[in-house]
């Protein structure tokens, strides 16, 4: 009788061991899993913001050269493969492994980025804008001290 009280208590010890790894597992789960998809769209956020700046240097060069705003972010990619001054800098400029063909869109969502130029006031200005955030460079207001700024800067 003596071992079959012993067994029954052996067997709840065994059980109530497996209970208390299980939920271990299930509040370690509960903590991790909404950390690791914050991080992941921190990631994501970090890549668009990169990938931005990406083409507002892009459009910094341009302007440089030309005077004045590029219209169309496709027009951009088109000037960034045929200008040889932008090809022998492309590494230097935007770092190793930069693809021209992937600049206007975004690593979120694959969306392209929007542009607006505004070249009718005294200063030329543009708009950069992620459709799927609220990031954006630049203006459309004519007003210099956000010509080339970020919303995240």
């Amino acid at each position: 009788m003596a071992s079959s009280s012993r067994t029954v208590q052996v067997v709840f010890q065994v059980l109530l061991a497996i209970v208390i790894i299980v939920l271990v597992w299930l509040l370690y789960d509960s903590i991790t899993t909404p950390f690791k998809e914050v991080e992941r769209r921190q990631e994501i956020t970090q890549m668009t913001r990169d990938r931005m700046d990406e083409v507002r240097q892009a459009m910094i060069f341009y302007r440089r050269e030309n005077n004045r705003f590029i219209s169309s972010l496709d027009s951009l990619v088109m000037w960034l493969r045929s200008d040889s001054t932008m090809q022998a800098a492309t590494d230097s400029v935007f770092g190793q492994g930069f693809m021209v063909d992937s600049l206007p869109y975004s690593p979120r969502t694959g969306k392209k980025f929007e542009l607006a130029v505004n070249d009718t006031s005294r200063t030329p200005t543009y708009l950069l804008s992620d459709p799927d955030s609220d990031d954006h460079i630049g203006t459309l207001t004519g007003d210099v001290t956000q010509l080339n700024a970020a919303s995240w800067e």
